[in-house]
């Protein structure tokens, strides 16, 4: 099967939310580079709509543009990727899949194996690096997290690693609650359930000491007031996904009136907020 390969350009900052929206439309295999990604899709899964519903989304990314378009016989995508995920140091964590360089043993770093689907989790993101850089400062012994839109997991992972003693975590994507389980095991933590699907597979009966969630400003806007539903007195709750021009738009929720806005860190374009009960 022949398979049509788009150069993309875009920001790094974008990659992650670039190929979630093409993944959703079939494409197969990306590979990562400087201020560009490149995406693969069967040839006979793309036509004229397919290629104006990509020019509408890179509408939304600024400086976003399509560069070249090819067709090229099968490769090994999975592998191509691969090769372009490399171990990174993220506040105190060591973020690296398998296949990278392990963490040396006199390092003090926490070392988190994320082995993710495609791009998704990878640490790479803006708004992940954000959230694990803050962990160590807002997770507290014993905590009980809530992990919305969890993807591979790597954030409550890291929660537990710190000391957190359960996490639950949900997402709306199929592939991430096998993926999210796989690193668990890589990680040999305990104390993590992830269920497939949205606000709907929390335990009715379930409070929660830290919500993470990381997603993106419409989701978080109809998820805010039933994730507050489920924090404990004093618990915390750190927002991410958010670009800096969202920032008033999240302040401005009437749920979020009744908590305290702590502190609002940027990385970038790219914003997390953290609130207390």
């Amino acid at each position: 099967m022949d398979y049509i390969r788009l150069h993309i350009a875009i920001k790094d900052d974008y990659h992650e939310l670039l190929i979630a929206e093409l993944f959703e439309l079939d494409f197969e295999g990306f590979e990562q580079e400087n201020n560009k990604v490149i995406a693969s899709v069967p040839a006979n899964r793309f036509d004229d709509v397919k290629r104006e519903e990509i020019e509408q989304i890179l509408v939304r990314f600024h400086d976003s543009h399509l560069i070249e378009e090819e067709l090229v016989n099968p490769q090994n995508w999975n592998q191509k990727w691969e090769q372009s995920i490399q171990p990174q140091a993220i506040g105190k964590f060591y973020v690296r899949p398998t296949w990278g360089e392990p963490l040396p043993d006199n390092s003090d770093l926490v070392e988190l194996l994320i082995d993710p689907k495609m791009a998704f989790g990878t640490g790479y993101h803006a708004t992940t690096r954000l959230i694990l850089e803050w962990l160590p400062d807002i997770v507290e012994e014993h905590d009980v997290v809530l992990d919305a839109g969890t993807g591979t997991g790597i954030l409550g992972i890291g929660a537990l690693k710190l000391g957190a003693e359960s996490v639950f975590g949900f997402d709306i994507d199929e592939w991430s609650e096998d993926n999210c389980n796989e690193n668990v095991q890589l990680n040999q933590v305990k104390n993590f359930n992830v269920e497939l699907g949205s606000i709907e597979t929390i335990p009715t009966d379930a409070s929660y000491d830290l919500i993470l969630a990381n997603i993106n400003r419409n989701a978080l806007i109809e998820l805010i007031p039933e994730l507050l539903k489920y924090l404990k007195p004093n618990g915390r709750i750190l927002l991410s996904g958010l670009l800096e021009d969202d920032e008033q738009t999240i302040l401005s929720q009437s749920s979020l009136k009744a908590l305290n806005h702590i502190q609002t860190k940027q990385l970038g374009e790219w914003i997390a907020l953290l609130f207390k009960a």
